[in-house]
C-alpha cells in the first residue's frame, strides 16, 4: 500500500494508531491492506475530538484514503447493491447535509445520517442497471433505455461513482427510477460520523443499532444539543476510547480566526478583551473585518449569526426592506432554512422521501419561484447532491413585535420553512460559509447576562461557534446598521451539477 506523505502532529499520529488498532480487531487492517469478513458481537464506539484546526477533518479523510486502499467499499446512500458476505464497508456521515458537502468538497464521499437510515427503494427495471453499473451483474436490456445511454451511464459512474448521477446522464428522473425510502433493516458495517457534538442521544443509539464499529468526530467546545445540558454524546465514553486532538499551527497558513477561536479558551479573559483581540487582528490581517454595520448581500447566502430570536427577526425585517420585497410573496433568491416537514403520519413515505433529498430540518435553501400549484414552491437546497425540487410548503416569515408570522405561502401539508437570512447560532453548527457575519452586539447582551454553561460562559461557547463557521473570512458587526445591498438578489450563483433527483412541482403534486 502506498500512501501519501502528510505531516502529522504526534496527537493525530497517535489516534490514526488507536483508531487503526480498533480497525485490526475488526478484521480490517489498514497498515497491511488486509481484510477480513466481519463477525458478530464486538461493537466498538470511539471518539475523536478537538477544537476547530486541530485536524480532525484531515484524519478523517486520511483514514478514508486508507480504508479505501484496503478494498473497504463506500456505501454512499444513492444505491447498494447486493451485499456480499466477505465485504467489508464504511459510511461516511454528517449530520446535516450542509456538513456533508463541506468533507465532499474536500474528496471525502459523505452523506447524512438520513440518506444512511432510509434507504432508497428502486424500480426493479432500474436496479438491473444500477446492479449492473456497480459490477454486480452482466450489462441489461431495458425497454426505453438504448446502448447510447447505457454507455452514457456507465462512462458516467466511471468518473463519479454515482448510480444516480449515471441514470441521469442516461436520461432518467429520480421519479422514474426511486419508488419510495423505507428504513434500514439491517445493520452496516464501520461508521464515520463528522460533527458529532450535534448528535442527540437518540441518534446515538440509533447509529450503535446500525454500526458495530462507530468512530465520532467532533468538538468539545460547541453547543450541545438541546435539552441535553451541555453534554455531547461522546462525553458518556470512557477515557480510553476518547483522543484529543490539540491545534496543529501552520507557519505559513494560521488563521486569525482560528487564533481568536482559541484564545476564548483563556478563563480570565472577558467579553471586552476579546473585542480588542478582534479589533487588533482586524488591523493586521484582511481575513478578520471590523464592521460597523451588516452588510445585506452577504445575507442572501450566509446568514448573519445571533443569539436571541428578536435580533433575528429584525434583521430579516431589514433585509427584506433592503431588497424591496413585497409584502404579500417571496422573490426569488431569498434564502429560507427549513423548519421541518409537517405532514401526517400516513403520508410518513413522502416524509421520508423529503428528507432522504436533503430537505431536513436546519437545511438552508433558496427560494426560486412558485410551483404551479398554490402552496408549491421551487427550492435549491443548499450543500444537497441533488439540490433542485418542488415541494409543497408553508413559509412562515415573522415580524418585529407580532405574535403570528406572515405567511406568504401554505400548502395543506409540506415542508416548513422560516426565513434564512439571519439565523441563531445554535443552528448553524454544521455549517460553514466562505463569509460570516457574527453580530456582537448579541453576544455582548449574553456576556451582560452571565449565564454559563457546563462551566463555560455562554458567551464564549456562542463567539466560538459562531467564528468557527468562517471558512475564509470573519466580520466582526459592532452596530445595529444595515447597508444597502449592492444589486438584485442573485440566482445564477446556483450551479447544478447533475439533477437526478430534480423534481418539478407537478412531479411532487403527483407523489404528494
Amino acid at each position: 500500500m502506498t500512501l501519501p506523505v502528510l505531516q502529522f502532529s504526534d496527537d493525530q499520529a497517535e489516534a490514526f494508531d488507536r483508531v487503526a488498532e480498533m480497525l485490526r480487531k475488526t478484521g480490517v487492517d489498514i497498515e497491511e491492506s488486509l481484510t477480513t469478513p466481519m463477525t458478530e458481537g464486538g461493537e466498538t464506539a470511539m471518539a475523536v475530538i478537538g477544537k476547530a484546526g486541530s485536524g480532525k477533518t484531515m484524519l478523517l479523510a486520511r483514514l478514508y484514503e486508507a480504508l479505501d486502499e484496503t478494498g473497504v467499499e463506500v456505501i454512499s446512500g444513492d444505491f447498494e447493491g447486493r451485499r456480499r458476505k466477505d465485504k467489508r464497508t464504511l459510511a461516511i456521515l454528517a449530520p446535516t447535509n450542509k456538513a456533508a458537502s463541506v468533507l465532499r468538497n474536500r474528496g471525502v464521499p459523505a452523506t447524512t445520517i438520513h440518506r444512511i437510515i432510509y434507504t432508497p427503494v428502486y424500480d426493479p427495471e432500474y436496479e438491473k442497471v444500477a446492479e449492473w453499473l456497480v459490477g454486480n451483474a452482466e450489462r441489461p436490456s431495458v425497454e426505453g433505455l438504448t446502448d447510447e445511454a447505457l454507455d452514457r451511464a456507465k462512462a458516467f459512474y466511471a468518473n463519479n461513482k454515482s448510480v444516480p448521477g449515471a441514470l441521469a446522464a442516461a436520461g432518467l428522473r429520480g421519479s422514474d427510477f426511486i419508488t419510495g425510502w423505507k428504513r434500514r433493516e439491517n445493520p452496516l458495517d464501520i461508521g464515520f460520523v463528522d460533527e458529532s457534538s450535534m448528535l442527540d442521544a437518540r441518534q446515538f443509539e440509533d447509529l450503535q443499532e446500525i454500526f458495530p464499529t462507530l468512530v465520532l468526530f467532533g468538538d468539545p467546545a460547541q453547543l450541545a444539543p438541546v435539552n441535553q445540558s451541555g453534554a455531547m454524546v461522546f462525553d458518556s465514553l470512557p477515557a480510553p476510547r476518547k483522543l484529543e486532538l490539540h491545534r496543529i499551527h501552520r507557519q505559513e497558513n494560521d488563521s486569525p480566526i482560528l487564533d481568536l477561536a482559541h484564545a476564548l479558551a483563556d478563563p480570565e479573559l472577558s467579553f471586552e478583551a476579546f473585542e480588542r483581540q478582534v479589533e487588533d487582528a482586524a488591523s493586521r490581517d484582511e481575513r478578520v473585518i471590523l464592521a460597523g454595520r451588516v452588510e445585506s448581500s452577504l445575507m442572501a447566502r450566509s446568514p448573519v449569526l445571533v443569539w436571541r430570536n428578536a435580533t433575528r427577526i429584525r434583521l430579516i425585517h431589514a433585509f427584506r426592506a433592503a431588497y424591496g420585497a413585497p409584502a404579500d410573496e417571496l422573490m426569488p433568491g431569498e434564502p429560507l432554512i427549513c423548519d421541518g416537514i409537517e405532514l401526517p403520519l400516513k403520508h410518513r413515505k413522502k416524509r421520508i422521501d423529503l428528507e432522504a433529498r436533503g430537505l431536513i430540518k436546519g437545511a438552508q435553501v433558496i427560494y426560486k419561484g412558485p410551483g404551479s400549484k398554490p402552496g408549491f414552491s421551487k427550492l435549491h437546497v443548499m450543500g444537497a447532491e441533488d439540490p433542485e425540487i418542488g415541494v409543497a410548503s408553508i413559509i412562515k416569515i415573522e415580524l418585529p413585535d407580532e405574535d403570528e408570522p406572515f405567511i406568504p405561502y401554505a400548502a395543506r401539508m409540506g415542508a416548513a420553512f422560516v426565513h434564512g437570512a439571519a439565523c441563531t447560532i445554535h443552528k448553524a453548527q454544521g455549517s460553514q460559509w466562505e463569509d460570516v457575519q457574527v453580530f456582537a452586539p448579541d453576544l455582548y447582551a449574553a456576556a451582560r447576562a452571565g449565564r454559563v454553561e457546563a462551566g463555560i460562559p455562554l458567551w464564549k461557547r456562542l463567539a466560538y461557534v459562531a467564528i468557527t463557521r468562517a471558512q475564509t473570512r470573519l466580520h466582526w458587526v459592532t452596530r445595529y446598521r444595515l447597508a444597502k445591498p449592492d444589486g438584485p438578489l442573485p440566482l445564477d450563483d446556483l450551479r447544478v451539477a447533475r439533477k437526478a433527483f430534480a423534481l418539478s412541482a407537478d412531479d411532487d403534486q403527483r407523489r404528494t
